[in-house]
């Protein structure tokens, strides 16, 4: 079995490009340093650095190891954390995973609340839809792909359906109307306001093809913050999930959209262990009762 020390060792001398940098990184000395390299050389059996001029530099086998290596050193990292919370007498540690408008609309004031229910317990918030890599949350708060697909070992509770809104700047003609049908923004000037290819994004495009045109877009924003203060400008027009556009500056408003409204299905994943997690399950009780009583939350046009 590999040792976990040597192994972090390895992986800082890989990140900081030479032994020395790794020992003022880590506080011990280049020899420590190179001594575990080399106990580490003979349990793998590996070459994992060659000379190259004054220094070394990690062969691909070292590059290799360095890469999958992550994954098992994250979850190594969480049983170190685990053991910290038994030794302060913490009950227990929970990693919660979210997407941004999830995370702007709905964690800040669950997780206050949680902690104050449970005031043993570290919460860890992972954004997961920019980090998604090597992180196993206890809960998952994510969009559904259209084709229901879940994830082995969770379970998926439905949450909420979050339908997409037309997001203008005040000074536009239809700012008096409280619906657009989508096919009357054809003629508009977009910007995006997600990457191109993601699900969202692909969500829109698709109700617009059904509308039977496909949108413009003149500004790839990729982030809503972005597109927001683009609208405000007065570059054009976005269409972006009701959640995202919770609050809007003075110079911007949000009309609904119809014929056809595009939609995104929000869903809890929950992970099933071998013993309950209680911190989980309360988490899930407030994410259904905020979503079975929106006016908790704040309505929205």
């Amino acid at each position: 079995m590999l040792d976990p020390h040597r192994l972090s060792v390895f992986r800082a001398v890989v990140a900081g490009g030479s032994v020395q940098a790794a020992a003022d990184n880590l506080g011990l000395t280049s020899s420590a340093v190179s001594q575990h390299l080399s106990a580490l050389a003979r349990e793998t059996g590996l070459v994992l650095f060659q000379r190259a001029g004054r220094g070394i530099t990690p062969t691909p086998a070292g590059l290799e190891l360095a890469a999958q290596s992550e994954e098992a050193m994250s979850q190594w990292g969480r049983l170190d954390s685990v053991v910290a919370d038994l030794r302060e007498g913490r009950s227990g540690r929970l990693t919660v995973g979210y997407f941004s408008s999830a995370g702007a609309a709905w964690m800040p004031r669950l997780v206050k609340r949680l902690t104050k229910e449970l005031p043993d317990i570290t919460v860890k918030l992972v954004l997961t839809e920019v980090t998604s890599r090597n992180v196993t949350p206890d809960i998952d708060i994510v969009i559904d792909p259209p084709d229901g697909g879940g994830r082995p070992g969770y379970r998926k509770v439905p949450l909420a359906t979050d339908p997409f809104v037309a997001v203008i700047p005040t000074r536009h003609h239809l700012v008096h109307e409280r619906t657009v049908a989508l096919a009357d923004l054809r003629s508009e000037t977009w910007v995006s306001n997600d990457l191109v290819g993601s699900l969202g994004h692909r969500i829109v495009v698709s109700a617009c093809a059904a509308a039977g045109f496909t949108p413009r877009f003149t500004v790839q924003a990729q982030e809503y913050h972005s597109a927001i203060q683009f609208v405000a400008a007065g570059v054009g027009i976005s269409v972006m999930p009701r959640l995202a556009a919770r609050s809007l500056p003075p110079d911007v408003t949000r009309l609904r959209i119809t014929d056809p409204t595009p939609m995104r299905e929000i869903s809890a994943l929950v992970r099933e262990t071998a013993r309950p997690n209680p911190a989980a399950e309360r988490l899930l009780e407030m994410l259904l009762d905020l979503n079975t009583h929106p006016a908790r939350r704040g309505r929205v046009p």
